[in-house]
């Protein structure tokens, strides 16, 4: 049963990309297992604790985590015109040390969101670029840029949008289909 890690660019209790994130979770079909991974304990990255090897008890239980993991959506606000730090920071943890990248050949799928109308199209772009280098193909169609979240969810962080939901089940669709391709 393939195991598809959620990754969160916010860690606010109550963030847009949790609840986008639940409801697309909803959306994978049976045989497909879903799992909210913490980023927001992990230490800023220091190549020292690898090379000192005294890496953070954190690191050692992400990076473990991730090894599990068969594929990764990352959802995510915008930060500035880029990617909010907490994801970034757990790319670099994630990648180390040096040739024990736990995000090599890993599907990956990415979904940004914003309460405004440009939908976080800058930390959509920035992430792809890292996820590049890391080797993680990428869905490409349709892409993913959620505008204006907050009049998509009812009081229950549920998407009342049925046109949403049906674009989001496109998408959830077309990561099977890539996670399927690098199915060992």
């Amino acid at each position: 049963m393939p195991k598809i890690g959620i990754l969160l660019g916010s860690l606010r209790k109550e963030s847009f990309s949790k609840k986008i994130a639940a409801n697309v979770a909803a959306l994978f079909p049976e045989g497909y297992e879903t799992e909210f991974v913490e980023i927001g304990n992990l230490a800023l990255y220091n190549q020292d604790y690898d090379d000192e090897n005294n890496a953070p008890a954190e690191y050692t239980a992400f990076r473990n985590t991730m090894k599990e993991i068969d594929a990764v959506l990352f959802v995510t606000p915008e930060y500035n015109r880029s990617v909010p730090a907490v994801l970034k920071n757990a790319l670099d943890v994630g990648s180390r040390p040096y040739g024990a990248s736990v995000w090599n050949a890993k599907p990956a799928a990415i979904i940004s969101q914003s309460p405004g109308n440009l939908s976080a199209f800058g930390a959509n772009h920035h992430l792809r670029q890292s996820l590049v280098f890391l080797n993680m193909p990428i869905v490409q169609q349709p892409e993913a840029y959620i505008g204006n979240v907050a009049a998509l969810l009812d009081e229950n962080g549920k998407i009342k949008d049925e046109k949403t939901v049906q674009f989001l089940q496109s998408f959830a669709d077309a990561f099977v289909d890539l996670i399927k391709k690098y199915q060992a």
